[in-house]
């Protein structure tokens, strides 16, 4: 039997002026709310309904901010279609004052420990990967066939070896490496050698008529750590002993078992929390992910923090129109600065494209009810909780600190995730309200579905729902605890991610604003 759904509508702050829509087929017209409000039309779920009478050229206000300006006179209870919203200017980061609060005091939260793989340097992986970098994208093809040799003749005979992972890119030739810009992808694959879930084996394929040498991609740049050549192997196809293709196959199947026989003998061990460092992110978002998965992941990033954990949230085209509510969260002067730079260095490089941040959002996000970058962008800075953010990195940097991160990244899902992996991440929760099948190989992702109905619909897709929150079934703060406890599960190995289990993995996405030759 079919049980019918009482309207809901959820209204963020007493000063909004609109509310989006729970059910999940949205409500047709004549529908009456509890509270005397009847709509006048249909309203498709996680869409806009106006709350009063709003006047052309009036305020439209979620999250009790401005998120546009009405196009036309709007009716109380009428849909406020994406047309009806004039986008309004970003904040000017000119006149963003530099002053800091002191974020609400948390508790210590102690006694929480995971399973994880230690590392000669401190670092503490949550998997145990053979990484194979590559110096440029023409050995791409060799890397992907010892890559499948590798996982079905060689694996078995390394037990306590979780997998390995071709970390292949487009970048490496035909590009002008000594650009200023090309620090960035130089240090993107650099640090992504060096994450924790690699364990230190750092294996590179060349080819040796490339522009980045495999020399010059481990000496890093000016703010990284250089590699140590004698911990590293690395094959150059173009080396004159290879004779035939099975010669340079042979020869990185057995630097390939070196690797693996070090990485072997590594063991699970307890590690305290403070240990992790876990990367929040969004795709495929809608007028949900602001009010259920992302509030909820920001609970657990705190949650993170009180135990000394790092947390690390990005996305610059996603935060930039949110950008007056963080800065006064910066733990210094000095960061607020930081998030600033961030932000205008990507406004120039927009500008420079002849493109501006209106072309974000996607199609989807505004089929799940998203108007505009403004509204999605104050949906997106949930995730990052209630701390203060005690540094700010540049594409592809780590952070030197334990605490909250905001590292600078494009908002595009695998870009985003490419350049988190760099920045060290060791997990990371990916909230979703229209659905992907995003995943990372090296890092386990656990995805969060904004939406009861997508939660079922992908049920072996989708590790965690939180719709329940929309619904009332559960509270920000309950579903923020079993996401934190789902982070310790799967870090610690005793359970795996959907995208894991069925191997649905993206390929590297390294951000590269510098020319192309």
């Amino acid at each position: 039997m079919l049980v019918q759904q009482k309207p809901l509508y959820i209204k963020v702050h007493e000063n909004d002026n609109v509310a989006i829509i729970v059910n999940s087929q949205g409500l047709p017209a004549g529908t009456q709310f509890e509270n005397g409000l009847t709509l006048i039309e249909h309203v498709p779920q996680g869409h806009k309904v106006a709350l009063t009478n709003i006047a052309k050229g009036q305020e439209i206000k979620r999250y009790n901010e401005v998120i546009g300006y009405a196009e036309r006179d709007i009716k109380q209870g009428a849909w406020i279609e994406e047309s009806l919203v004039i986008l309004p200017e970003a904040p000017p980061l000119a006149s963003i004052p530099l002053i800091t609060r002191q974020a609400t005091k948390l508790e210590p939260l102690e006694g929480y420990t995971f399973e994880g793989y230690r590392n000669a340097d401190g670092s503490v992986g949550t998997k145990n990967m053979l990484g194979i970098t590559t110096s440029v994208h023409c050995v791409a093809g060799v890397v992907d066939y010892v890559v499948n040799i590798i996982e079905k003749e060689l694996l078995p005979q390394y037990p306590n070896v979780d997998g390995v992972v071709g970390l292949n890119h487009l970048y490496g030739c035909g590009v002008a490496i000594n650009a200023p810009a090309a620090i960035v992808p130089i240090r993107t694959i650099h640090n992504i050698a060096l994450n924790p879930n690699f364990g230190g084996e750092i294996m590179v394929i060349g080819l040796g008529c490339e522009k980045l040498q495999p020399q010059r991609l481990l000496s890093g740049t000016i703010d990284t750590y250089p590699i140590d050549l004698k911990d590293t192997t690395i094959t150059s196809l173009q080396d004159e002993q290879y004779v035939g293709f099975q010669a340079m196959i042979k020869a990185i199947l057995s630097t390939a078992k070196a690797h693996l026989e070090k990485l072997n003998q590594r063991q699970r061990e307890t590690c305290p929390v403070s240990d992790l460092v876990v990367g929040g992110q969004c795709g495929g978002s809608d007028a949900f992910s602001g009010v259920t998965a992302n509030p909820a992941v920001g609970y657990a990033a705190d949650l993170l923090i009180r135990a000394g954990a790092t947390f690390m949230f990005s996305e610059v085209t996603e935060v930039r129109d949110a950008i007056h509510l963080l800065v006064p969260r910066a733990a210094t002067v000095e960061v607020g600065k930081r998030l600033l730079e961030e932000m205008k260095w990507y406004d120039d490089y927009l500008e420079q494209g002849k493109t501006d941040r209106s072309a974000n959002p996607s199609p989807g996000n505004k089929k799940g009810g998203l108007a505009n970058v403004v509204e999605k962008a104050l949906g997106s800075i949930a995730k990052s909780g209630s701390t203060n953010i005690v540094e700010v990195l540049s594409p592809g940097q780590r952070p030197t600190k334990k605490g909250l991160i905001y590292a600078a990244t494009p908002a595009s899902d695998f870009v985003c995730g490419t350049q988190q992996l760099a920045s060290g991440i060791t997990i990371q929760l990916f909230t979703t309200g229209r659905g992907t099948p995003y995943g990372l190989k090296a890092v386990p992702v656990i995805k969060l579905a904004t939406r009861t109905d997508l939660a079922n619909r992908w049920f072996d897709l989708m590790d965690i729902d939180t719709g329940t929150i929309a619904t009332g079934k559960e509270t920000i703060d309950q579903v923020g605890w079993r996401i934190f406890h789902e982070i310790i599960e799967v870090a610690s190995g005793r359970k795996q991610t959907w995208s894991d289990r069925w191997g649905l993995h993206n390929q590297l996405s390294v951000f590269n604003p510098a020319p192309v030759t």
